[in-house]
């Protein structure tokens, strides 16, 4: 079979708060709620601890900063939340020139939610907010709306017009306001600070080892299962296409990987690219899958990338690509056996 995979945007009954139930300590809820603009906030949520950052990936550091976070909130007796941005600033000053990022937004959520933080906070980066001042941005959105009792930023944290509020900025206003903040300790890797700029330096030179050390897990792409143009199976490797939203991705060539469908996990190879060999446009990720035929249209799977077999390259011919194929799978195979 063939199997196409396309991400898509967050659903509807995503993008706002459905359930709203009072807040209790003692109980922390199973789900992290996803809020989709301050007009969205509800009384429960206010009187937070909460961070501010783009979490781009969830990283082993990001998640250091959560569990802060949260040791806290249970000492206030309050929720715990997280406010991150689409798009992320720099997406919104550097256009097309940004950098890659490790995850859009539905990855962000998932992988927040498996901190059990109690909520995730989305502002439109847009205007008007990039043109806000740092004081306004503390009296409006930090303390009339949502009367933040603490906040954990790093101690490099820039925000407001100009970027020209900082850590001192926020302590100065703790003291004015009445809220308490502090600064996030770094998480060190290999002698080296833990950052997505430094996965996404890991994953673009293919060393995907220390780029899932820093994220505490291989790194991955999800989705959910749809119908492509079935173009593989003609030269016998039956695919799954992953059409990306994101605007860069991180990596590119041929890889071992993993694909989790529920609760079962599936070895294969993957391509990700524009297909040169068949005059591609769109960056996309082409899975074929190890003994594996379960009609899986329609399910959500993620991708884990294990290890870099080669760049990809244009054929002259698709039989010369066929051939490829079955040395990848080969070399593919090969990885898995040594890692068994």
């Amino acid at each position: 079979m063939n199997f196409a995979v396309a991400t898509e945007p967050l659903e509807l009954k995503s993008r706002i708060i459905c359930f709203f139930q009072p807040f209790n300590i003692a109980k922390k809820q199973s789900f992290m709620h996803l809020i989709r603009g301050l007009q969205n906030l509800h009384p429960q949520f206010k009187g937070c601890a909460l961070t501010i950052g783009n979490f781009d990936g969830v990283h082993l550091g990001h998640q250091a900063i959560i569990q802060h976070l949260q040791t806290k909130a249970e000492t206030l007796h309050c929720p715990a939340g997280v406010m991150s941005f689409e798009p992320l600033p720099h997406e919104y000053f550097t256009h097309e020139q940004s950098s890659a990022r490790l995850n859009r937004l539905r990855e962000k959520f998932l992988a927040l939610q498996s901190t059990r933080t109690d909520f995730l906070l989305c502002l439109k980066f847009n205007q008007q907010l990039a043109e806000m001042p740092a004081d306004k941005f503390i009296e409006d959105i930090l303390v009339k709306q949502l009367q933040v009792k603490y906040l954990l930023v790093g101690d490099d944290f820039r925000f407001g017009k100009g970027r020209a509020g900082d850590f001192k900025t926020l302590k100065q206003a703790g003291e004015k306001y009445g809220f308490e903040v502090e600064d996030t300790a770094t998480q060190i890797h290999h002698h080296e600070r833990i950052s997505s700029t430094r996965i996404r330096d890991a994953l673009n030179i293919g060393q995907l080892q220390l780029a899932a050390e820093m994220l505490g897990h291989p790194y991955n792409i999800c989705g959910r299962v749809a119908h492509g143009d079935k173009r593989g199976r003609t030269i016998g490797f039956p695919t799954a296409n992953l059409k990306l939203f994101h605007r860069n991705i991180p990596l590119s060539g041929v890889y071992a990987v993993t694909m989790e469908i529920a609760e079962q996990t599936v070895n294969g190879v993957a391509n990700i690219g524009n297909r040169p060999t068949i005059d591609g446009i769109n960056v996309q990720l082409e899975v074929h899958l190890f003994d594996f035929s379960d009609d899986i249209y329609g399910r959500h799977v993620c991708v884990n990338f294990k290890h870099k077999i080669r760049e990809e390259i244009k054929f002259d011919s698709l039989d010369a690509l066929q051939s490829q194929i079955h040395k990848d799978c080969d070399r593919a195979q090969e990885y898995f056996n040594q890692t068994d």
